[in-house]
C-alpha cells in the first residue's frame, strides 16, 4: 500500500522528468538531445518498482546530480 509520501515522491519524479526535458533543450544536437532524454527516462523506468522511501529519495538525488552534470557539460 502506498502512503502519502509515495504520492508526493511520484509527483517529484514527474516534475524531475519535466525538468530533464526542459533542460535538454539547451543541447544543440537533436540526436544527442533525444538520447539524453531517453537515458534519463530509462533510469526512471528502471526504478519504477521501488517502494522504499529512502531508496526512492536517494535515486531522485542521484538523477538530480546527473542532470546538473549533463547541464555543465553541454
Amino acid at each position: 500500500m502506498l502512503t502519502l509520501k509515495h504520492f508526493v515522491l511520484q509527483k517529484e519524479v514527474l516534475n524531475l522528468y519535466r525538468q530533464v526535458i526542459r533542460a535538454s533543450r539547451s543541447i544543440p544536437d537533436p540526436s544527442t538531445r533525444s538520447e539524453t532524454v531517453a537515458w534519463f527516462r530509462s533510469e526512471i523506468e528502471r526504478d519504477r518498482h521501488l517502494t522504499d522511501i529512502s531508496v526512492i529519495e536517494s535515486k531522485i538525488n542521484a538523477i538530480l546530480r546527473e542532470l546538473h552534470q549533463v547541464l555543465r557539460v553541454s
